[in-house]
């Protein structure tokens, strides 16, 4: 099987292993070593797929991971769609055997794609236009939005689970270097000779030595590969060094916390192999980190310059000299710097032929433009490329020479060039992305045109050091000798002793000065570039040099503003190949310098991830782990029907016979009431808080008093967040002079036990106080009803009458023989116990309560029923009753916060005025005038004024139901609500306003439904 295009001697690939593969179903042939794209372009396919707005056709643009446009979907074999990677970039995908891929965002094909017709109707689709055609709602929701929905889009999502492993995964070391090309070589190599320094060193391609691998550069005497070959054994030879290749270091975070996507199976989507991993997500402590990111190139902008066929002149030169591919019979450069005529030598000496080298500087007299002119390439200096032509490919080029200021064309004729391959270059820009998550600034540098990192205060502290490109260093002395002493700097401020730098002798530079880069960011033509024409900024989201014109003429002057306008940089290269040709645009527009315009965010992650390496191992079950309480085996024998509740199966109701939810549920309410029910409340979390200074620690993380509360007693909190909203609530026991055991809900018990210890780590260091959760330790088994104390009393060794275990008090005893932890505490409003045993005694305890209890007619009720009895009685659940903008206040519980204690969390934002203002939502029953009628959760409630003149929305609100409810103690429907002042309107109707348009009229009452005295549960 043939290779049209491929070169017939160098390169890095293994001739010698063929490879077959797949691509929109045709079969092709490419080799051990290349990437689908090299491969791609070995067989002599430029048109890969379509662009995202305009469907316009697309193909390699880079050779790494900025690559905008070569996105497609992989497959196990040609049609089988159960194992797909959707949107991977052809140039990180190592080619093996039997590999299959498709186009993206074409149908039938990239050839013909019949979206194409969005091309032709690009007028009507300028930057923003979603935003404008938006003012008539009727039309966006029933045709402009659906019909963008369908459109937009890349790659397709897999239809089946993916059977492959992923992992995540921690590490650590002392030093952590991003890159692997020259700078990031010559500092691993300095700083792994202390052996007690851990070296990690990461590179997204597949072996190390970055732009080495393209370059004939020779360092101490040996050819580029031969150094990279030793310095690689070097590295492997030493305990402390460990190297992770096709890593990506997606995310900087702070204290030196950054996250690595790191792809081990390069077979990605052959048939499972027992045991292999393909990706791994780590997450690294690093003591101090190095940033040899490198730097990308950046294209230059002119009428057509997204034809497949058009690439930045790095990448040509990747895929000849790496790869050997012949990209195509002619090609032609254009550069706005000496960079690009390195470029232009090294595709000669790869073999490829060039029929022009553009240079849009003035003048061009470096030694690369003479040895050029004397390897008889046509050198045309001060002159524009036009425009590119081609429909599907490039198949030629005009050129015009320009004015000195290149704003404009002078030359009224054109000249024509037959080519089938573009390279550009348009300068370059160090990958500053991690540094910037990290909090580092950036300085503009005009000589280079591009933004470096700002060197950090102090050399001995600095967490951190870019070097290399990614500094803005791009010539090879200048990245071996940065590498090495940033490395050496490291170690000295890691507290090691200093170390030799290693001997880097490089080929001698150039004599002559390099001539200065001209940073012109569109190549004039006939036409403005503000006027419109297919000159495109970020080629993948379809944004054109006019988009950046529309949106300053319409008030976009920020560049975020911009950014979002026009959805500059959002594509999935980050606006590596975009950002600084905007920026560029945006600083003629409005005649400020480019570092007054600023830049954009740089968010994580720097390249996209994929989610399964993300989640690792937890999905499927393992994604949200079932929870299972000691009696869970009962529940299911009793036929109980479970929710999920913070990742516990908790019995809802215990149905009989054909009772649905709400026949069930009223008979557990009412025997309750009635006689005893039983209740599995395990769920609740538990957390130990026990040292010298528990109490103290209490007192800050609830608002009421707690150093007072004697041994044996319970009492009731509630904790704020730091804007003195409710976070959690619950009973808490003090079990003794030091130690307490504190109960949370049981969503909210991780959350809180985060909360507790974040305090504890980072604010209150100095209390000695430790936490441990002993959630799953513990059986709680709740009994509630008139006949709880008879029915304990058989079983119970201990004293129950109410003067001698009062209400909030807590004994050790021993139940049915067992020993247990016996509280007297209520949710529901009645007498009622909660014992709590060892978790391995909690069935046995369960099932002796059941015999026990026959007698007293004792029922299982679920949370449903637990649910009504609590909403008689008023009695909140933190989640359901608030929303995270309740205050205690608001609540009616500012008996529970006590402003004298000197500090509790919350403490200061309750003093705020907004606090106390009288419109605030406040907690209420709702009481339907049809005592049949149960309102509906979560209905906004509105005024009867409004009711009454039939407004029709939207209306203001005066509020929600939150939880709501047949009794059967009080023979009607009952509500708890938030209502805007509610407490003052005791009486007032209000109606509930229902999505069908319906209402229904309620009453604003009192929060308490039943047993207002509370005689009950102090029986």
């Amino acid at each position: 099987m043939s290779q049209p295009f491929r070169l017939e001697a160098g390169g890095r690939i293994d001739r010698s292993q063929p490879l077959n593969f797949y691509f929109n179903g045709r079969a092709y042939q490419g080799y051990e070593g290349d990437t689908l794209a090299s491969a791609l372009l070995a067989n002599g396919q430029h048109l890969l797929g379509r662009s995202f707005k305009y469907h316009r056709p697309r193909g390699l643009m880079t050779a790494s991971d900025a690559e905008p446009n070569a996105i497609l979907d992989l497959y196990v074999m040609p049609g089988e769609e159960d194992q797909r990677e959707p949107n991977a970039k052809a140039p990180l995908v190592p080619l093996h055997e039997g590999l299959s891929a498709a186009s993206v965002n074409c149908f039938p094909s990239p050839r013909f794609d019949l979206l194409a017709i969005n091309s032709w109707l690009a007028r009507f689709f300028p930057a923003g236009f979603y935003y404008k055609i938006m003012q008539n709602r009727w039309l966006w929701n029933h045709f402009y939005e659906p019909l963008i929905r369908r459109a937009a889009g890349l790659g397709v999502a897999p239809s089946q689970p993916d059977k492959a492993r992923y992992e995540n995964g921690w590490l650590h070391s002392e030093v952590l270097i991003v890159g692997a090309g020259p700078a990031g070589l010559s500092a691993a190599l300095t700083a792994s000779q202390n052996p007690d320094v851990r070296v990690l060193l990461v590179d997204y391609q597949p072996e190390l030595g970055g732009t080495l691998l393209d370059e004939p550069s020779r360092i101490n005497g040996q050819a580029a590969a031969d150094w990279i070959a030793s310095v690689k054994a070097e590295l492997e030879a030493r305990d402390n060094v460990t190297i992770m290749t096709r890593a990506f270091c997606v995310a900087y975070h702070d204290h030196n916390y950054l996250a690595i996507w790191h792809r081990l199976d390069e077979d990605r989507l052959t048939p499972d192999k027992p045991g292999a991993v393909r990706e791994r997500y780590w997450r690294v402590r690093a003591g101090q980190v190095i940033l040899a990111c490198g730097e990308q190139e950046r294209p230059l902008a002119f009428v057509n310059n997204d034809l497949p066929g058009v690439m930045l002149s790095s990448a040509a030169v990747t895929y000849a000299q790496r790869y050997a591919v012949k990209l195509g019979e002619a090609g032609v450069l254009v550069t706005n710097n000496d960079a690009g005529l390195r470029s232009a030598l090294a595709l000669l000496d790869a073999g490829l032929r060039l029929k022009a080298v553009i240079d849009v500087r003035v003048s061009s007299d470096s030694a690369y433009s003479q040895a050029l002119q004397a390897r008889g390439v046509e050198l045309l200096v001060n002159h524009s490329l036009v425009r590119a032509k081609g429909r599907r490919r490039v198949s030629s080029i005009e050129v015009a020479a320009m004015r000195e200021d290149g704003k404009a064309i002078t030359a009224t004729e054109k000249q024509e060039i037959a080519c089938d391959f573009l390279a550009v270059s348009g300068g370059f820009s160090p990958a500053v992305q991690l540094h910037c998550q990290a909090g580092g600034k950036l300085d503009w540098d005009e000589e280079k045109a591009c933004f470096c990192p700002r060197p950090l205060a102090s050399a001995q502290v600095n967490p951190r050091r870019s070097v290399g490109a990614a500094n803005g260093d791009f010539t090879l002395s200048e990245a071996l000798a940065g590498g090495a002493e940033a490395a050496r700097e490291t170690l000295l401020a890691l507290g090691y002793g200093a170390v030799s730098l290693p001997s880097l002798q490089t080929d001698a530079e150039p004599a002559a000065e390099e001539t200065p880069l001209r940073p012109l960011w569109v190549l004039p033509s006939e036409k403005d570039w503000r006027q419109g024409g297919w000159i495109f900024i970020d080629p993948q989201n379809d944004v054109k040099a006019s988009d950046i014109a529309l949106a300053n003429q319409e008030g976009f002057l920020s560049v975020e503003h911009t950014k979002r306008y026009t959805t500059l940089g959002m594509a999935s290269d980050q606006g590596r190949t975009s950002n600084v040709l905007g920026l560029g645009l945006m600083s003629e527009l409005q005649g400020k310098p480019i570092p007054e315009i600023g830049t954009t965010t740089f968010r994580a992650p720097t390249t996209p991830v994929t989610f399964a390496a993300i989640a690792g191992r937890e999905t499927g079950q393992r994604l949200a782990v079932i929870r299972r309480t000691p009696m869970h085996p009962w529940h299911e024998e009793a036929g109980a029907v479970f929710e999920d509740v913070g990742q516990w199966k908790r019995p809802l109701y215990y149905p009989r016979g054909q009772e649905d939810k709400k026949s069930a549920t009223a008979r557990e309410c009412q025997a309750v009431r009635d006689a005893v029910g039983i209740f599995d409340a395990s769920t609740l979390g538990k957390i130990e808080v026990k040292g010298p200074d528990a109490a103290t620690f209490l007192e800050r993380v609830y608002t009421n008093r707690w150093q007072k509360l004697k041994p044996g007693s319970c009492r009731y909190g509630i904790m704020l967040r730091d804007d003195g909203m409710i976070f959690d609530d619950g009973v808490t026991a003090r079990l003794a002079d030091g130690h307490f055991l504190m109960t949370t809900t049981s969503g909210g018990a991780a959350a809180v036990f985060g909360h507790l210890e974040e305090y504890l780590q980072t604010e209150w260091p100095d209390l000695q106080v430790y936490l441990t959760s002993v959630t799953e330790q513990w059986a709680t088994v709740s009994l509630a009803g008139p006949k709880a104390r008879a029915l304990l009393a058989e079983l119970c060794e201990d004293e129950l009458s109410a003067a001698a275990f009062p209400f909030m008090r807590f004994i050790d005893t021993k139940v049915a023989g067992i020993e247990a932890r016996l509280f007297r505490i209520s949710f529901t409003g009645d007498l009622s116990y909660e014992i709590n045993v060892p978790a391995d005694y909690g069935l046995q305890l369960w099932t002796v309560l059941m015999t026990a209890g026959r007698k007293y007619g004792i029922t299982p009720y679920g949370t449903e029923a637990m649910h009504v009895l609590r909403a008689e009685k008023g009695f909140i659940i933190v989640g359901q009753d608030t929303d995270g903008s309740m205050t205690p206040s608001d609540m009616g519980m500012d008996g529970l916060v006590r402003l004298e204690k000197p500090d509790f969390i919350g403490k200061r934002a309750l003093s705020r005025p907004d606090m106390a203002l009288a419109e605030r939502k406040q907690f209420v029953g709702l009481l339907s005038e049809d005592p049949e009628a149960v309102l509906p959760e979560g209905a906004q409630l509105i005024s009867e004024a409004n009711q009454k003149a039939g407004a029709k929305p939207p209306l203001a609100m005066e509020g929600h139901v939150s939880s709501s409810y047949w009794s059967p103690a009080c023979g009607r429907s009952i509500a708890l609500a938030l209502v805007k002042g509610g407490r003052a309107r005791y009486g007032e109707r209000l109606f509930t306003q229902l999505a069908d348009g319906q209402a229904m009229a309620c009453t604003v009452t009192e929060p308490l439904f039943f047993d207002p005295e509370g005689l009950r549960q102090h029986a």
